[in-house]
């Protein structure tokens, strides 16, 4: 079954994490990482508007950044200035961008719009009502075009496109699912559940081994005073099976989570004002 834990599944602890210092007074509570095309970073946003998402170009250097209250942007090869580039879809504005990923072929953007109703700032309210408005979308940026590639979504968030680049795997964070939405087979256009997990997903990054890391902001069923670990997020493999599982101290709410060919893996949160650095020994 999808989402279920593998007998063999791994386990490790994270919660004696190395901590990276951001920039004092000018980034704080990294949501979102991204590694340029010369294995630099990580880049964070910052604090200005709410930026969820970041993704490099790896071949143009751009750097596309989802913000929760401003749309898509681009920000140019060696910084600068951030443009907006998608702020409203089919005259729809959008009030809650999550997620992004680059097709580093083509260069063509996908991103989320978590709710048509409510903004970032009220967030546990599109879990609360089950709002199903959220929208998965590709920006095209020879063109501009903007294409919603499936509406009716309840909290989409994180998006990761996949090492054979024939599908989606999105995190819908209410539902404690995600989702698989193919572009490049005979199965175009449609989606699937993809794997069942353990707790509410956010951001959804690719493994190094064809799978994906996905953070969890805070477990199913977790008791509000128990103060052991718990888990901070799950590897899933290309079938949907949980294969391990990363714990640490419950005082982390992770929001993102990102390997390294290196074997190290950085850890995010909006409430910390550091990335967190984990060695699996």
């Amino acid at each position: 079954m999808p989402g279920a834990i593998a007998a063999t599944a791994a386990s490790f602890d994270a919660s004696r994490t190395k901590q990276l210092p951001l920039p004092r007074g000018t980034v704080h509570g990294p949501e979102s990482f991204a590694f340029d095309g010369n294995g630099q970073g990580p880049y964070s946003g910052s604090r200005c508007g709410r930026p969820l998402g970041l993704r490099f170009n790896q071949k143009s250097g751009d750097l596309y950044v989802a913000d929760a209250y401003k749309g898509l942007m681009r920000v140019p090869p060696g910084g600068g200035e951030a443009t907006v580039l998608v702020n409203q879809v089919d005259g729809f504005p959008l009030r809650f961008t999550n997620g992004v990923d680059v097709d580093q072929v083509p260069g063509r953007v996908y991103f989320t719009d978590s709710s048509m109703n409510y903004e970032r700032s009220q967030h546990e309210m599109v879990t609360r009502t089950g709002d199903s408005t959220g929208r998965l979308m590709s920006y095209d940026p020879h063109n501009s075009d903007v294409t919603v590639l499936q509406a009716g979504m309840t909290y989409p968030n994180g998006v990761a496109l996949s090492a054979d680049r024939s599908h989606l795997v999105v995190a819908s964070s209410g539902p404690c699912k995600l989702l698989r939405h193919w572009i490049n087979s005979v199965n175009a256009g449609t989606s699937e559940p993809f794997a069942h997990l353990p707790g509410y997903p956010d951001n959804v990054r690719p493994d190094t081994k064809g799978g994906y890391w996905v953070v969890l902001h805070r477990e199913k069923n977790e008791l509000p005073f128990d103060r052991g670990s718990h888990r901070l997020a799950v590897r899933v493999g290309n079938d949907g099976r949980i294969v391990e599982e990363m714990r640490g101290s419950k005082m982390v709410r992770p929001t993102e989570i990102m390997e390294r060919p290196n074997g190290k893996i950085y850890l995010g949160s909006v409430e910390l004002p550091y990335a967190g650095v984990v060695k699996r020994k």
